[in-house]
């Protein structure tokens, strides 16, 4: 059983791979969205996702597509288009339907198989399964997501893909999210770690951020294969340039779960998509999304299962007080 996205107009599908940890997502708007980026990361990997960004002339996009597979994984968006394509669904140009895909990776190659990643067929089968419900954790973009990478992958806890919905007023605002990242994941609520790199020696919680404040440094050289990508939607009537100030916003969640953030490692980026039917104030949307994303990665952790070694949060012993 899936959770309900609880906003009309998207569609959700996934490709996992468990035996080769690896997966794709794709969130489809059959009837277009209006949409911006904003990127804090220092080491994205994207497809098309030059226009969601400042002074760029752009149309409606009609999917987008979070894999894995570093940035070969990118060839799945080639069978979203297609599906897309098939459809009739995409920006009408004389006799013509071009769809506007953006896309973004993660990196999963070091765990399950190096060789294996998502493409053209997988994408489609993704797009075949999209319905108004998605399952949350191992599964989809987020099969082989880890978080906690200061000592490597090995050393770190199961991350996923995960979902949320803040409503108030007949304004809705979700976000999905795909968690890898680079930092812990901690609970805002009880200052407490959720995932993230675990000590060697007796496999409890690193604390990553005090742990790099007294110098240790990693030791296996996989930089640059860390990411959150988050896609927010909502059914309020936004310009591209106000779906920008939202994803700008929506960073704010990311910032208050996972510590550290946006560092050189890291791919962070948020696309917003708007579905136009509800007039709002673009300050309160970039408020509700990013609760919405803040609570869309606690969710992908605790949906996380284990897989290839990597163990789910909550298998991780607790340190005595």
């Amino acid at each position: 059983m899936g959770k309900e996205l609880g906003i009309e107009g998207i569609l959700v599908g996934h490709y996992t791979d468990l035996e080769k940890a690896t997966g794709c997502t794709v969130v489809i708007f059959p009837q277009g969205a209006t949409a911006g980026m904003d990127v804090r990361g220092g080491s994205p990997g994207t497809r098309a996702c030059d226009s969601l960004t400042g002074f760029r002339s752009a149309g409606k996009i009609h999917a987008v597509l979070f894999t894995g597979g570093s940035t070969f994984g990118l060839g799945a968006t080639d069978g979203v288009l297609q599906f897309l394509l098939e459809k009739g669904w995409g920006v009408k140009i004389d006799h013509l339907t071009i769809p506007l895909v953006p896309s973004a990776v993660i990196f999963d190659l070091f765990i399950g198989s190096s060789k294996a990643w998502p493409g053209p067929q997988d994408g489609i089968k993704a797009c075949l399964e999209a319905q108004a419900t998605t399952p949350m954790g191992t599964v989809g973009a987020g099969t082989g997501a880890v978080i906690g990478k200061l000592l490597g992958t090995r050393h770190g806890t199961k991350g996923g893909l995960g979902w949320a919905l803040v409503a108030t007023q007949g304004l809705k605002v979700g976000c999905l999210t795909v968690v890898n990242a680079f930092g812990d994941v901690v609970d805002p609520a009880k200052d407490k770690i959720l995932a993230g790199a675990r000590d060697p020696e007796n496999g409890t919680f690193l604390n990553a951020a005090q742990a790099m404040k007294k110098g240790i440094l990693r030791q296996i050289p996989d930089f640059s294969t860390n990411t959150t990508l988050a896609l927010v939607v909502t059914n309020a009537a936004l310009s591209r340039n106000a779906c920008i100030r939202v994803s700008q916003m929506a960073h704010g969640g990311m910032t208050r779960v996972i510590n550290p953030f946006h560092t050189d490692f890291d791919g962070d980026l948020v696309i917003t998509a708007s579905l136009g039917q509800e007039e709002a104030d673009t300050n309160l949307v970039g408020l509700m999304a990013a609760e919405a994303l803040e609570k869309s990665i606690i969710n992908a952790v605790k949906a996380a299962t284990p897989l290839h070694g990597i163990p789910s949060a909550d298998e991780i012993p607790r340190k005595l007080p």
